[in-house]
């Protein structure tokens, strides 16, 4: 649906983004991650013919970008960081202008009002001022504008910012709903976002990619050692030498007690599975055993490896890390 070829913008010396390759499949949701100015909303502005790449190029449902920008832009439902709404309209007389500048048929403009209204959950506040409206109401009709014409691809730039926890809440679920109807690009700095609604994660760090791939993928290439969580009635019991006696098992790691019980991490080799000799050893010691789970590195961690190192994957995977770092 969305193919990114070796894309680059450069502003005389300087590259806002270098080499940007990626693809995104019909109906998946990708989240475009990257720290502030990394290169997110230029590569956006791009793909939505907003403006001109120097390097490469990109297609959009087969269109490119740049040979026929305008079946692009038909193609395309954008929500800027900013929702480009006008405050003295009304919600219903600003999406049905929106619906007339973006070629929507006459006869199929209220059933397309009507669809937006419902998916949006604006219908409440149809008949009002957008300018009266709060932040998130206001995010939900830039929501709305911008698939108002059906796109096959949403394109939304910060979505969330500025919002409240209920307000992201309710944004990221309608996000999340509109996955599979519609191919979705959701550029965000807030990597709880990711984690909740996409399927795919492309990391983008000073105009470059670092990374692309599903989150659990990410995680197992980074990840240098197998980590489980075991939670013990009896956590004041426990021998760490009965434990570190287990073949494969390199450290147990003591996390704070809850309620008198006992919580350890327990790392081991990686590839090597420990659960079964881990769980006979903590029942034959009774010392009561009450959950066993396999600990993955978070996206959190895999941003800030990938991004507070300038490395690739390989890179960031095959490289040291001293005690309290974030690989696994």
């Amino acid at each position: 649906m969305i193919e990114v070829m070796h894309l680059g913008k450069r502003y005389g010396e300087t590259a806002a983004i270098d080499d940007v390759s990626f693809t995104v499949a019909k109906g998946e949701i990708l989240a475009f991650l990257g720290p502030n100015g990394a290169g997110k909303t230029t590569t956006m502005r791009i793909l939505t013919c907003f403006m001109p790449a120097t390097s490469g190029t990109a297609k959009v449902s087969g269109f490119d970008i740049f040979e026929s920008p305008m079946e692009v832009k038909r193609r395309i439902g954008y929500l800027p960081e900013n929702p480009p709404v006008y405050p003295e309209m009304t919600v219903s007389e600003y999406l049905q202008f929106v619906a007339k500048i973006k070629g929507v048929p006459h006869k199929k403009v209220g059933a397309a009002l009507a669809s937006a209204l419902e998916k949006c959950n604006l219908g409440d506040v149809a008949r009002r001022l957008i300018g009266n409206l709060s932040r998130g109401f206001r995010q939900r009709v830039g929501l709305a504008q911008a698939m108002i014409h059906n796109p096959d691809v949403l394109i939304l730039d910060e979505p969330t910012v500025g919002l409240d926890p209920k307000q992201i809440i309710e944004i990221r679920e309608l996000i999340k709903g509109l996955g599979g109807e519609h191919t979705i690009v959701l550029s965000t700095h807030i990597l709880p976002e990711a984690t909740a609604v996409c399927q795919k994660v492309v990391i983008i760090n000073r105009g470059r990619v670092v990374a692309v791939d599903s989150q659990e993928r990410l995680s197992a290439q980074l990840r240098r050692s197998e980590k489980l969580s075991v939670r013990v009635r009896r956590g004041e019991a426990v021998d760490p030498q009965k434990i570190l006696s287990i073949d494969g098992v390199q450290q147990i790691l003591p996390q704070p007690a809850v309620d008198g019980e006992g919580v350890f991490i327990i790392e081991s080799e990686l590839g090597r599975d420990v659960r079964e000799e881990l769980a006979k050893r903590v029942v034959e010691s009774g010392w009561g055993l009450l959950e066993m789970k396999p600990l993955a590195i978070s996206l959190e961690e895999v941003f800030l490896q990938l991004t507070t190192e300038e490395k690739g994957v390989e890179e960031a995977a095959a490289a040291p890390v001293a005690d309290g770092g974030v690989a696994v």
